[in-house]
């Protein structure tokens, strides 16, 4: 296996003599991590701690990524140890593996743990073409207007799907009753087309900080979730809400509405202590080599939202590995 050649501390690892110290583990690692479906963001940070990891270990570390959708598949395939690590996304949606709620009735993951997130300012938000005249949910029951939504499989493991209906239902919009229909596709590109050529007039969907949304933003009106939908959300799953800013997306006031944040680094308990404070301290402390595949774009519009902060970095929705822990705590 080729590495890549030794390099000096990062200026922040420089900076601060009392940071945590590197790892080093001498025997060499055979690794299994779940990404996305490949040209993704979740990829591209398996790819980093990969290297990272590999310059740390014994010379014949091997560390694979396999291809995954990044939902339910990933938490159920780190759960089934099928994997060591994966990634998944929004971070809050994996706490229900843990004790069986939701999507995860028929099977729990209670050894699920934690070794970071990777942070991504994300909301899940429903737009309806302004020529429908609905601007809340109370409006939208009233017309019961016949929609072609564009979303995600609603299939148990795309968790944009899963929630997308969650939320429409709870808030009482039966789309087909209504004479709609859904147009359901695996990733966001697929659901933006349909907006912009004109074959949904509503959306519902999350990777907000991408420009599609700026493309036919003005034309939509974004509908806040009512506040007993959001507190049923968290009381029953553990998602949590969050707002959308003023004039970010055009001409739109401030909203609420689902929280859809956040790239976490999952493992089981028994993945090796040593491996785990290895891989915490490769996301905290090379950090910059994952920021700067960004910084072409202003932080509130990129798929990781920068500058990365370690001890925010370290602060998850389920628990952390002790490993993992290991290194957050010396932060302080």
């Amino acid at each position: 296996m080729t590495t890549s050649p030794a390099r000096p501390p990062s200026p922040s690892h420089q900076s601060h003599p009392s940071r945590p110290p590197e790892p080093k583990i001498e025997r060499s690692l055979t690794l299994h991590l779940r990404g996305d479906w490949g040209l993704a963001n979740l990829h591209r940070v398996c790819g980093w701690i990969s290297q990272e990891l590999a310059d740390r270990c014994g010379p014949h570390t091997k560390v694979a990524t396999w291809n995954s959708r990044g939902f339910s598949d990933a938490v159920r395939a780190v759960g089934r140890g099928e994997v060591h690590v994966a990634m998944t996304t929004p971070a809050a949606f994996t706490t229900a593996a843990l004790d069986g709620r939701g999507v995860f009735t028929d099977e729990h993951y209670p050894e699920l743990r934690a070794l970071g997130v990777v942070p991504q300012r994300d909301r899940l938000v429903v737009g309806v073409r302004r020529s429908h005249g609905v601007t809340s949910f109370a409006e939208l029951r009233e017309a019961k207007p016949a929609l072609a939504v564009a979303t995600s499989l609603n299939d148990g493991v795309n968790y944009v799907g899963l929630a997308a209906h969650a939320v429409l239902e709870r808030s009482g919009v039966d789309v087909r009753g209504w004479g709609g229909t859904f147009l359901e596709d695996e990733r966001p590109f697929e659901s933006f087309a349909h907006v912009l050529e004109g074959r949904a007039d509503a959306v519902v969907h999350e990777a907000v900080m991408l420009p599609h949304w700026q493309e036919f933003g003005g034309d939509m009106h974004f509908l806040e979730v009512e506040q007993d939908v959001l507190d049923g959300l968290w009381a029953d799953y553990s998602w949590p809400s969050a707002v959308i800013e003023e004039g970010y997306f055009p001409g739109c006031p401030r909203f609420q509405t689902l929280d859809f944040s956040d790239f976490l680094v999952l493992t089981r308990s028994d993945l090796p202590e040593d491996v785990a404070y290895a891989i915490a301290w490769v996301i905290g402390e090379t950090r910059h080599l994952l920021e700067r595949q960004y910084k072409h774009l202003p932080p509130e519009r990129s798929p990781v939202t920068y500058p990365l902060d370690p001890v925010t970095m370290g602060r998850t929705p389920i628990p952390l590995h002790p490993g993992a822990a290991r290194y957050y705590d010396a932060l302080s």
